[in-house]
């Protein structure tokens, strides 16, 4: 159980690496931004960035926004994914008390992570308002 739980964990964590990396654009820089007139540090930052990359760090639509919102995202639907394998568990437990413990445990902390992630997405849209508003 426990090289199965260290697997589904790696196999989680990568996937959550992919969504991120598929989900944060990298497109190539327009030709309007790179000029060869001129040749200071703010041309070349705006001819390096692509078009339509987040330019700020907090605020709608901001670096920092989109990645704790994939991260949630994520969390949220691992804790589905739980809440329905334990239900699975639960259903094919044929009474032995051990298993069903176990599933009404792994349904249980499936909801607690639910709670979680939909309580730090309204706290982190709160404080990430409340900073760019502040600004």
């Amino acid at each position: 159980m426990k090289q199965l739980t260290k697997k589904l964990s790696s196999i989680v964590v990568a996937f959550a690496l992919v969504a991120v990396a598929l989900l944060v654009p990298v497109l190539p820089a327009s030709a309007a931004n790179c000029n060869s007139d001129g040749k200071n540090i703010s041309t070349g930052i705006e001819c390096a960035q692509g078009d339509g990359v987040p330019t700020t760090l907090f605020g709608e639509n901001s670096i920092f926004t989109t990645i704790v919102n994939v991260l949630l995202f994520i969390i949220g639907a691992v804790s589905v994914v739980m809440l329905i394998w334990g239900g699975i568990r639960y259903t094919t437990s044929a009474g032995n008390s051990s298993a069903v413990t176990a599933a009404k445990n792994t349904i249980m902390y499936a909801i607690i992570g639910l709670i979680i992630a939909f309580l730090a997405f309204a706290i982190v849209n709160w404080v990430l308002g409340a900073i760019s508003t502040n600004s």
